[in-house]
């Protein structure tokens, strides 16, 4: 009987240890002061903003206003203002999102999708939900395109003169 009580404190002090160290880790990544920093910078999202940035959506091909857009400029991040992508970088991938074969440089990271198929980008320096990215499609010669969220982007004009 002492053996089965002595056996029974071993394990529930190593569970109670493993446990307390497991908290300790996760207080540890909560304190990070960068993320906390940043998030009170972000710009206020729509519901249907925060759909697709900060929960992963995805607008209906052809309805987000840069798909058609042709203006020169430099496209930022919604919710953070972090710049994404320069106008000379578009083209018309006919997808039905704006469509990029290049980002400026260290401003987009590139994920495993949840899915485990595609190569989720989001932004650098806040991890806003951005689209996703395909190579080998051959559509420029960089052989890459950013399939980019409309309502993930504001788009700055090119200051003329």
């Amino acid at each position: 009987m002492k053996t089965l009580i002595n056996k029974t404190l071993i394990v529930l002090s190593v569970f109670l240890v493993t446990g307390l160290a497991a908290c300790a880790q996760k207080e540890e990544k909560k304190a990070t002061p960068a993320k906390t920093t940043k998030k009170m910078e972000w710009n206020k999202l729509t519901k249907e903003e925060e759909d697709v940035i900060v929960r992963k959506g995805t607008e209906y091909p052809g309805t987000g206003k840069y798909d058609k857009f042709n203006e020169k400029g430099t496209y930022i991040c919604k919710r953070c203002n972090a710049p994404l992508y320069k106008s000379d970088s578009k083209f018309d991938a006919h997808c039905g999102w704006p469509a990029f074969d290049d980002e400026i440089k260290g401003a987009v990271k590139r994920i495993p999708d949840a899915d485990g198929q595609r190569v989720e980008i989001v932004c650098a320096n806040c991890d806003a939900h951005l689209g996703h990215v395909f190579t080998g499609e051959g559509f420029t010669n960089k052989d890459t395109r950013h399939c980019v969220n409309s309502i993930s982007m504001i788009f700055v004009p090119e200051k003329k003169g």
